[in-house]
């Protein structure tokens, strides 16, 4: 009961969902996610830290940035389901379809230079 209720507790927030699904097939940086959603670095690291207790992110660091990707086919049977139903339910919708064409265009951008430019704001 408590991975599950720990898992839609994760998935009760928009912007968790929507970092989640950003995730399809890649690995993003932090500061990818932060030019993603608009947020500041500190709400970004939070929701983060909430979808990976949850186990259905997994982060890595090298050097100075941190990267996450989607929970691996290692992961809960409860997680890998839920990261299936998630992508199931909310694939065809507009803003989801949005937020890929974002991530895209965010992708081209070195993420050095997106470091930089959030640093100094």
């Amino acid at each position: 009961m408590f991975t599950f209720m720990t898992i839609t507790k994760a998935l009760a927030d928009e912007n968790r969902v929507r970092m989640l699904l950003a995730l399809d097939g890649r690995e993003l940086c932090v500061c990818q996610i932060i030019e993603f959603l608009g947020l500041a670095p500190s709400t970004v690291s939070k929701h983060m830290s909430i979808l990976a207790n949850a186990r259905l992110v997994e982060g890595r660091q090298e050097g100075r940035w941190r990267f996450y990707r989607l929970a691996g086919d290692d992961a809960p049977d409860e997680v890998v389901e839920a990261i299936a139903w998630t992508f199931r339910s909310l694939s065809k919708i507009p803003q989801i379809r949005r937020d890929s064409e974002r991530i895209k265009e965010i992708l081209t951008i070195d993420p050095e230079v997106l470091c930089r430019t959030q640093n100094r704001a």
